[in-house]
């Protein structure tokens, strides 16, 4: 199946080589909520996602799975589900990128400041 256009000057990649591309993430001013953008290398075969955000003791409070995105950049609100009042800035977001039949193809972290939820 044809993603691009035909047209365009995409040189779309075998899983193997499928890459992120950019990752950046801001928290929204209520710290119950984390603003994501990601793109992605131009893909012959749609990967899978995996976004988990980690606290500094290493507990996961939020976490975002796509499975065969459309396209090569996504925005993504992910919902901190956890109360943040114990927890301590910085926070990591993890993301992987993979593909059931050969894993793992990249990851990426990214550190993290969540401001303090309001009531």
């Amino acid at each position: 199946m044809e993603f691009w256009p035909a047209e365009s000057n995409f040189k779309c990649l075998p899983p193997a080589d499928t890459r992120l591309v950019e990752i950046k993430a801001e928290p929204y001013p209520d710290g119950k909520r984390l603003r994501v953008m990601l793109t992605m290398t131009p893909f012959q075969k749609k990967p899978y996602l995996e976004l988990n955000l980690i606290d500094t003791m290493d507990a996961i409070i939020a976490t975002t799975s796509i499975v065969e995105p459309a396209t090569t950049k996504l925005e993504l609100t992910m919902h901190i589900r956890k109360p943040l009042t114990d927890a301590i800035n910085p926070f990591t977001l993890s993301t992987t990128l993979y593909y059931p039949e050969i894993g793992e193809v990249d990851h990426r972290l990214l550190s993290i400041v969540l401001p303090t939820p309001l009531q």
